[in-house]
């Protein structure tokens, strides 16, 4: 691990430019998940773009309740709680492209302070050189009197070495630093991530996917590729990614070969519906 400024919530505050987002930060040194805390939160209705911040986790989660290795000093895990009201006829599309716009305003926030390219692998896992740097995990509630809820959770690796992750984690996930050799102040790189996250939520609301589903797919690493994914049944689909549904659903193109699969239609596959994805 490479030594880092502590994170402080003056220190966010002076370069923090959003016009809602972040306003009110809760700082811990430890907490089992920013999840768990800010549902807490939530459900006590805390108000709109409240951000949780550990500086480790003791039980961090990633999606399909993965573990998230969370030590302390090195990255950034945070979570934003939101009570941003939908129409019924836009509530689904809201809640399914939370994930896919949460990746790329982390995306382009790594990109911003690293000057480091980030992919995105379909829905929401951040990319260096094919390796994970970074990955959000979304969900939602209802609070005792204000309604629903959604919190987005990130979390980001930034200064931590190769030989700090477990021996099973060294192959697929990386760092800024490692990818850098750069030392990133998580202060600055939070500011900026909760920039980035306004802005892209902020065009959802006010003029849908169509600008977002074209910086999505500049950034993807699965769409225009073979793709192998595996369903939730455990069946495996084998096929090309074509893009990004209204629905944020990964369109793909079945290959011909497959026993039971029409390649002329085209799957929709949603998150909720998938394990894993693999190009």
């Amino acid at each position: 691990m490479q030594p880092s400024p502590p994170l402080t919530r003056d220190t966010i505050h002076s370069t923090l430019s959003t016009s809602w987002l972040g306003h009110r930060i809760e700082l811990f040194d430890s907490l089992p998940s920013t999840n768990r805390e800010a549902a807490q939160l939530a459900q006590a209705d805390v108000e709109h773009g409240t951000v949780i911040v550990a500086d480790s986790q003791t039980s961090g989660r990633g999606r399909l309740s993965r573990t998230w290795f969370s030590p302390p000093g090195a990255n950034l895990y945070c979570s934003i709680i939101l009570r941003m009201a939908r129409p019924p006829d836009r509530l689904a599309e809201w809640l399914s492209w939370l994930p896919l716009i949460s990746a790329l305003a982390a995306a382009e926030a790594v990109e911003q302070v690293s000057s480091t390219h980030v992919s995105v692998k379909w829905p929401n896992d951040l990319l260096i050189a094919e390796r994970k740097v970074g990955g959000i995990l979304c969900e939602s509630g209802t609070g005792t009197s204000s309604g629903s809820f959604q919190i987005i959770g990130i979390g980001i690796n930034v200064n931590s070495d190769h030989d700090d992750w477990p021996i099973d984690l060294r192959d697929s996930a990386t760092s800024i630093w490692q990818e850098r050799k750069i030392v990133v102040d998580r202060n600055r790189l939070l500011a900026q991530l909760l920039s980035e996250l306004e802005q892209c939520l902020d065009e959802l609301a006010n003029h849908g996917t169509s600008r977002l589903a074209l910086a999505y797919h500049q950034r993807s690493s699965t769409i225009g590729h073979r793709v192998q994914a595996t369903l939730a049944s455990s069946a495996i689909l084998v096929g090309f990614a074509e893009g990004i549904g209204q629905d944020g659903a990964l369109l793909l193109r079945p290959e011909a070969t497959q026993p039971g699969i029409t390649p002329s239609e085209i799957v929709h596959l949603r998150v909720a519906d998938i394990l894993h994805v693999r190009s």
